[in-house]
């Protein structure tokens, strides 16, 4: 009984992430982003994997530099491959993958770097097709569309068409 009471319980870290991405969504940024550096502090490198992946996701929105973005993004994809091996991160993790790809092909245009937006954004499509078929998988779809109609026809010509919607 114990246990269960654990598992439904929030996670605390995840709240307080939350709680800093809404000060973010609600315009500051600079907070925002000294907030997210607190709790990096707290968590640390080897802290747990959905707890890294989910900050430093969110984090990397708060940079004013591209390239420091993309580092934010890169430590999120590194610390949500380590979270797939644990189970009652995989589902989570899936769910952000899509956007992951997505941060990461950005970062990749915003630099210059094409050929590697063009590989995130494929992988964003590929693991787009996990999601549940509601507004945050409509979202994240309608990203990827944004993103391809940004590189061009020559971007959205290797990738299959988007999945059908009843």
């Amino acid at each position: 009984m114990a246990e269960r009471q654990e598992q439904a319980a929030p996670d605390a870290v995840l709240t307080r992430i939350g709680q800093v991405v809404m000060l973010h969504h609600a315009g500051d940024r600079e907070e925002a982003r000294h907030r997210f550096l607190g709790l990096w502090a707290e968590i640390g490198e080897h802290g747990d994997p959905l707890h890294r992946c989910t900050l430093a996701h969110y984090l990397a929105d708060t940079q004013d530099d591209p390239a420091d973005e993309l580092a934010w993004d890169l430590r999120a994809l590194t610390a949500a491959e380590e979270a797939r091996a644990e189970v009652l991160a995989v589902t989570a993790v899936i769910a952000i993958y899509p956007s992951l790809h997505l941060n990461l092909a950005d970062d990749y245009i915003r630099l210059g770097r094409r050929d590697a937006a063009l590989t995130h954004l494929s992988w964003a499509r590929e693991a787009a097709t996990a999601l549940a078929d509601d507004s945050y998988g409509d979202g994240v779809w309608a990203a990827i569309g944004r993103l391809e109609s940004r590189l061009g026809e020559g971007g959205s010509a290797t990738w299959t068409p988007p999945r059908q919607r009843p």
